[in-house]
């Protein structure tokens, strides 16, 4: 990995604090098997030897990235990137007064808000040296900004493209909702041409008091691709972040969630599906944060595993002293559809505080016999009642979205996964 380059044109804050990422990236060790973060997984699958950032796209694959990006039906705002850099941009349909930013016009207009939420590594879980590697060679981001009052109809999508075989990208996303606005923001991480890259994401979702954001991303990089996304919500008082990862793509694929509940009233949902096959991957590390009295958070993430996949979920529900009157859930469900597929679960709680109602519980199981029985003496062979069993599984939890048309865009990716097994 090269040493990112500097842009005369940023503040000298920014700069500053890239090349801290670096000292930071080029100080810190790998992680561990033996580290609690890395348990049943192993970092040794986000290997960064041989990588650098992405190139500069040719005019053929951008076109060929707008050609093939596809989400919600209808004309909505919608931003483009190919190996990071921004291809298409249609601000259209975003609501009066909001703002929605690149990284060089945000480090311009707004760069007192990027200092406090958005360039600074928080990561807790494992994490540190690759979080530092991508504000270290961050490039590409997206900075959206409502208003007191605003609510957004249709969600703003973000698609990011990645080509190259050895090629790094580095999305960067931060939301910011204020008091009694509604952010709806759709994000996708695709592979152009089938090449092994690697993601190193990062996004924060900021909701002011009584602030909503609705948040999904969609992950679906080539087979042989490696994936690391950091996603950290932060809800105000009276606040409400839903946040949901459809997990498809990539060989080996983790992903962090942290719910910080700052103010009293505040809630946060986190949902996941996954559909690992063949050897695939997935790792998923929670953790929920209550700070403030009278808060709630919900998650659930159900994985259906195929042939050798195998699933990590480790999740903390965590209670500070004061934080009374918190109302936690944790739920993470397993689907084998193998006998050689595995599932790892570790949920767990930490409570300080009185007066709680906190609950955590994991299962694994082969599909049910009787469903299966049900849907083959109604004629349906048994492929495609597999398939139904395994689409009604994840389907509940989309549909926790709330949004029709952007339920059925999600459906439609994990129909597409089942429909290409058979």
């Amino acid at each position: 990995m090269t040493a990112p380059t500097s842009a005369s044109s940023n503040p000298t804050w920014f700069e500053q604090r890239q090349q801290q990422a670096w000292q930071d990236y080029e100080r810190l060790p790998a992680p561990a098997q033996r580290d609690e973060h890395w348990r049943y997984s192993s970092a040794k699958k986000l290997d960064l030897s041989g990588r650098n950032p992405a190139p500069e796209p040719t005019a053929e694959q951008v076109q060929a990235a707008l050609a093939a990006s596809s989400g919600i039906e209808g004309e909505g705002p919608r931003l483009v990137f190919v190996n990071d850099r921004l291809v298409q941009q249609c601000l259209d349909g975003l609501p009066e007064g909001s703002l929605c930013l690149s990284l060089e016009q945000a480090l311009k207009s707004h760069a007192d808000l990027l200092q406090q939420h958005g360039w600074q590594s928080e990561a807790s879980m494992g994490s540190e040296k690759f979080a530092a590697l991508h504000l270290a060679q961050q490039r590409a981001a997206v900075v959206l900004l409502l208003p007191k009052g605003v609510e957004m109809t249709r969600p703003l999508e973000v698609i990011h493209w990645c080509v190259g075989r050895e090629s790094v990208i580095f999305p960067h996303l931060l939301v910011i909702a204020q008091a009694h606005s509604h952010a709806r923001v759709s994000e996708q991480f695709r592979s152009l041409q089938g090449d092994a890259a690697m993601l190193l994401a990062m996004t924060r979702l900021v909701a002011a008091d009584a602030g909503r954001i609705s948040y999904s991303c969609l992950q679906q990089l080539a087979g042989d691709a490696q994936g690391l996304q950091q996603a950290h919500l932060q809800c105000g008082r009276e606040a409400r972040i839903t946040a949901l990862q459809v997990q498809l793509g990539a060989q080996f694929s983790r992903c962090e969630m942290v719910s910080d509940l700052d103010g009293a009233g505040a809630r946060s949902e986190m949902f996941s599906v996954s559909l690992p096959m063949g050897t695939q991957m997935v790792d998923q590390r929670t953790l929920q944060r209550h700070r403030a009295p009278n808060a709630s958070s919900d998650l659930l993430f159900k994985n259906a595993l195929y042939d050798q996949a195998q699933s990590v979920f480790s999740g903390l529900i965590v209670v500070d002293e004061g934080a009374h009157a918190t109302d936690a859930y944790q739920t993470c469900r397993n689907l084998l559809a193998s006998d050689q597929a595995q599932a790892h679960s570790l949920p767990g709680l930490e409570i300080l505080a009185d007066q709680v109602k906190c609950s955590h519980g994991s299962t694994s199981g082969p599909m049910d016999a009787e469903e299966l029985f049900y849907l083959r003496a109604r004629g349906i062979d048994e492929a495609l009642a597999r398939q139904l069993i395994a689409r009604g599984f994840v389907a509940q939890v989309i549909s926790r979205l709330g949004d029709e048309a952007w339920s059925a865009a999600l459906l439609k990716a994990v129909d597409e996964k089942l429909e290409a097994r058979a």
